[in-house]
């Protein structure tokens, strides 16, 4: 009957609009929707892509989520930031058990999170514009974080006690960040802009307030109107050296004393990144370029071979290219 239709839609709508109704329908979405695969990726720089050396597992940023990438098995694993800020900055901890993450907007936070468990392990808010860049000291005690051009901010911040223990301003355009390794330092780079910050009378430091972070500016003599876009510090029998990387091409070595005491010409159009171990030095260049070197001389090494193109079948391939 019609009075009995129009009940039913009455009783439905109800349910519908009761708060009961409503929780139990977002607990379920909840419990069924689960992020799968990330398709892309939103890092605009070298300080929002890291690997982990122990593991082999690659971390970079899609948004407000990192995205944790097994090359070997092509499974990914996804943190989410809960502030839903964009990540713009991420670093493996020396041991690969922690990640640290910088992101966008207003008030922006530095996190920490347990690679294993995927969860936040600590949080920092002291930069009032973006992050650029954050590293982890070798030695795990400290964390790095430098705001971009708009904040201006340097903040070493003592993460498992919950302690900046140092900040200081910067003017400059920062890209890059390395640490020592004796993590009495570290060096930033960005639009000719080549600072190293001590940290060793922050270690003395008893007093609950931060102190002013001493930095000094290298040398850059004939190079100074460069763009410096990557750093590392070396490692070794070269550890009182610092490497960088100019937008034009140069790979530079800065001495003990912050000098520029050598450079070489990389021979192509545009540099982009820069990554050390002991015994070599890799370039990242245009066109998919990486170049190798010696830290001891900066002598030329090789050019690794470049990547395949997009859909091709390496299996199929009976010659190099």
């Amino acid at each position: 009957m019609p009075g009995d239709g129009f009940t039913i839609k009455s009783r439905i709508r109800k349910f519908l609009r009761s708060p009961s109704a409503g929780k139990n329908c977002k607990e379920n979405l909840t419990s069924k929707v689960t992020l799968e695969k990330v398709l892309g990726i939103t890092s605009s720089g070298n300080s929002a892509l890291a690997c982990d050396p122990r593991s082999g597992l690659v971390a970079y940023p899609a948004g407000c989520v990192v995205v944790l990438l097994n090359p070997k098995k092509n499974r990914q694993h996804h943190i989410i930031n809960t502030s839903r800020k964009t990540i713009t900055a991420l670093s493996f901890s020396p041991d690969g058990k922690h990640l640290v993450t910088g992101e966008s907007g207003h008030l922006p936070a530095v996190r920490v999170w347990d690679v294993a468990e995927r969860k936040q392990v600590a949080e920092l808010q002291k930069h009032k514009y973006s992050v650029s860049c954050v590293a982890f000291s070798p030695n795990g005690k400290y964390i790095v974080s430098v705001g971009n051009q708009h904040d201006m901010m340097v903040n070493v911040w003592a993460w498992k006690k919950d302690v900046i223990v140092a900040a200081n301003k910067v003017s400059s355009k920062v890209k890059g960040v390395s640490f020592s390794e004796d993590s009495s330092y570290f060096v930033t780079v960005g639009n000719r802009h080549v600072k190293f910050w001590y940290l060793d009378h922050c270690k003395a430091n008893k007093a609950s307030a931060p102190v002013p972070l001493l930095g000094r500016s290298g040398l850059l003599g004939q190079l100074r109107n460069n763009f410096f876009c990557d750093v590392a510090c070396g490692r070794g029998s070269k550890s009182d050296s610092t490497f960088c990387i100019t937008s034009s091409g140069l790979l530079c070595e800065f001495n003990s004393k912050r000098m520029l005491d050598k450079w070489v010409d990389l021979r192509t159009g545009l540099a982009q990144s820069l990554s050390l171990s002991e015994d070599m030095i890799f370039c990242g260049c245009a066109d998919g370029t990486v170049r190798a070197f010696r830290p001891a001389d900066l002598h030329f090494v090789c050019t690794l071979p470049r990547p395949h193109p997009l859909g091709s079948d390496v299996s199929s391939m009976t010659e190099a290219r």
